[in-house]
């Protein structure tokens, strides 16, 4: 499952505001909502958040295994 801790981490050490980063970069509320549940977005989401707060990917993403042993 990829998780946005890092983005929340990196919008908070920089003082930014969610609704602030969806006003720079374009994104709908919906979408902050589905980041805030880790679930799914586009690529150009990331792409443009990237840009934004001019970040590599490793930055604002991880993965964790869904898998339980």
């Amino acid at each position: 499952m990829i998780v946005y801790d890092k983005l929340w981490n990196l919008i908070y050490d920089r003082h930014i505001t969610r609704s602030k980063l969806c006003e720079e970069c374009g994104i709908s509320r919906v979408t902050m909502v589905r980041m805030k549940k880790n679930e799914p977005v586009s690529l150009d989401v990331i792409d443009r958040i990237c840009k934004e707060l001019n970040c590599d990917i490793s930055d604002i993403i991880s993965y964790k295994s869904d898998n339980l042993y």
